[in-house]
């Protein structure tokens, strides 16, 4: 007996890491991270005012003020004690390029200058980026189905310090893995903000459409202040240069039966891909080219080692991008999350994908990591080492690929990963459960310590954290079965929950609150009249996702410290990037600069899609002192 508990523990050991607590101490002078640009965009706010917004970045002096020239003419001097923010009358319908300088001690310093160029009759609120939308296809049966664009993601390509967009395209006849049916090919493109599309990749028919299949990263990788692309292939997957990876001819979909189980004239157990090549690419950012392309790991395998026979539990795929090492970036692939979970890190150095390491939930030791992923996935430094840990729904990952802890609270759709509050140690997790037992759960994101339980006999599948109401400290939190919103010490602050979506936020109006984005809306929470108001609208717009209602992206990518929202246009022809119009006293370095914000963006797109949260508190109760380069005066 004693022999089998010292197996056991040495066992556990080679599972488990040591957990402590502590925010997280990212070495920033070896972080290889992005050299951003000064993001300067100009947003035409009615025919006669043009908005003008930029990043201040943590190079910048605390005292950096800067000039706005329009068409090389000076028009503004921004002082240092406001927001990087201002707003031109201009009349004109003619382009006008915008360039902001920064100044310290009254000096034009030349460095990190940014120029936006207003298009000739540009459109109030947004910027209209227009797509080569794919032609309609049909499928083997006879199906025909239509593309609309999708996820989204952000990366600097061409290493000019600004971001272009990668967009993937879904067929109209994407399917969930519970379902059988072919789907059409999966596209991906590359667009400058301008419109101009640089390339388009086809994954081919033998990966299938639908949000769980191809998680794509975008991140640059190797540090040479190019963004590549990373996501899992197959034979006949042709790249941005028109180049086949594998075999052309290949076909892994199953052509179906008409046996007697079979509906009328459909084919029963058609268009799965349950066996065949799959592979790990890395594409090359700005031209779309295959560089490097392995096997895939984590390995199919057999089917019923991952809950089932029909590829619904081993084709459930998530991926992010943590800096391990606190150095470099590596890109996680990950397979499972209901049953058998396995994750698989990589490292890029511009020429091969080397293998950092793998956690297999069925290795000695870990079968406690089994069966505990969220449809997300989100990426910090929460034991304070300078290394990113990887919180795996209701489980958790250490940067050695060793498992940190698990709740054993199993799977759930959505969580959030932030410090809630500033007198709080660490990073915390508001996660939700599907089990019909564990309901909602705040928990310290080091050790899996449950800080509060919200019990519940339902499946509860999404939960939200966003500090909407001033008068509590820190985020307040609520799930589809919280029983009302509640503050960071579990206490229901408001039991009605009819107005307050569970679905996306962002920081939108210029003050230090959060505001609820769901559908094509922004709203806001009025605390003084316990309602949710209408903040913006984005007519003309569609989300994405059906239930989920997603943008296509939420985020800082352009302008000052506040999120912008990419949407599609109604008819699918075109994305919309909304900017805020709103002005704001505050400045802050931007969020991008931070880690777990940044790795939030790239892993947005992730199965279901989950906001932006940055690994500090931000909210009403930063008051005093200065924080990322922002001087609170006592009010």
């Amino acid at each position: 007996m004693k022999t089998q508990k010292k197996l056991g523990s040495a066992l556990a050991a080679l599972c488990v890491a040591a957990v402590t607590v502590a925010q997280p101490a990212y070495n920033y002078s070896k972080l290889q991270k992005e050299q951003l640009g000064r993001g300067v965009v100009a947003i035409r706010e009615n025919p006669s005012d043009v908005v003008v917004s930029w990043r201040y970045l943590s190079s910048d002096p605390i005292n950096t003020s800067f000039n706005v020239y329009r068409n090389g003419e000076k028009i503004a001097e921004v002082p240092h004690s406001t927001g990087t923010f201002y707003r031109d009358t201009y009349l004109g319908n003619e382009k006008a390029v915008y360039t902001v300088k920064p100044v310290i001690n009254g000096v034009e310093t030349g460095k990190l200058n940014g120029n936006y160029t207003l298009p000739a009759n540009a459109p109030s609120g947004y910027i209209n980026i227009p797509l080569d939308r794919p032609a309609e296809g049909v499928t083997p049966s006879g199906q025909k189905y239509t593309y609309s664009p999708n996820d989204a993601s952000i990366g600097d390509v061409d290493g000019d310090g600004e971001y272009e967009i990668i967009l993937k395209w879904d067929p109209s006849n994407a399917h969930d893995n519970a379902h059988d049916g072919y789907t059409g090919n999966v596209y991906f493109d590359c667009y400058r903000l301008t419109g101009e599309k640089l390339w388009r990749i086809d994954l081919g028919h033998n990966v299938r459409a639908g949000a769980h299949y191809t998680q794509f990263m975008v991140f640059d990788l190797d540090g040479d202040g190019k963004a590549e692309v990373v996501m899992k292939t197959s034979d006949g997957t042709k790249d941005g240069k028109g180049k086949i990876i594998g075999d052309a001819k290949a076909d892994y979909r199953e052509p179906g039966s008409t046996d007697g189980n079979s509906l009328g004239n459909t084919p029963r157990h058609q268009g799965r891909i349950l066996t065949g090549n799959e592979y790990l690419t890395v594409f090359n950012g700005l031209t779309g080219e295959a560089m490097k392309t392995i096997d895939y790991v984590p390995a199919r395998g057999k089917l019923t080692d991952w809950g089932d026979n029909r590829a619904n539990r081993s084709d459930r795929f998530l991926a992010c991008v943590a800096y391990l090492d606190g150095v470099h970036p590596s890109v996680v692939m990950c397979r499972g999350y209901y049953t058998r979970t396995v994750l698989a890190a990589f490292d890029w150095d511009g020429k091969n994908l080397k293998q950092h390491w793998v956690f297999d939930s069925n290795n000695p030791g870990c079968g406690d990591y089994a069966g505990q992923g969220n449809h997300n996935l989100r990426v910090g430094d929460v034991d304070g080492d300078g290394c990113d840990e990887i919180i795996y729904g209701s489980c958790a990952i250490d940067h050695d690929g060793k498992g940190l802890y698990s709740t054993r609270m199993g799977h759930g759709d959505a969580m959030h990963l932030t410090q809630f509050a500033p007198g709080l140690k660490g990073l915390q997790v508001w996660d939700c459960h599907e089990n019909k037992k564990d309901g909602s759960t705040f928990r310290n994101a080091a050790t899996g310590e449950v800080l509060f339980q919200v019990k519940s006999s339902i499946d509860v599948g999404r939960c939200m954290a966003a500090d909407v109401d001033p008068r509590n400290p820190g985020v307040e939190m609520w799930s589809s079965d919280s029983k009302g919103v509640r503050n960071i010490k579990g206490e229901v602050i408001r039991p009605d929950l009819k107005s307050f979506s569970v679905n996306m936020a962002v920081w939108w109006d210029g003050d230090l609150l959060r505001e609820l984005l769901d559908k094509n809306r922004i709203t806001k929470y009025d605390w003084e009249d316990d309602v949710c108001r209408p903040l913006m609208i984005f007519d003309g717009t569609d989300s994405n996702n059906g239930t989920k209602s997603n943008p296509c992206l939420q985020g800082d990518i352009i302008g000052d410290w506040r999120e912008e929202v990419l949407l599609r246009t109604e008819d699918n022809s075109a994305l919309r990037l909304y900017v805020s119009r709103i002005p704001t006293e505050y400045r802050f370095h931007t969020f991008l600069e931070d880690p777990v914000y940044r790795i939030s963006i790239a892993t947005q797109n992730v199965a279901y899609n989950q906001p932006t949260q940055p690994g500090f508190y931000f909210g009403p109760d930063l008051k005093e002192g200065i924080f990322r380069g922002y001087e609170f005066k006592n009010k």
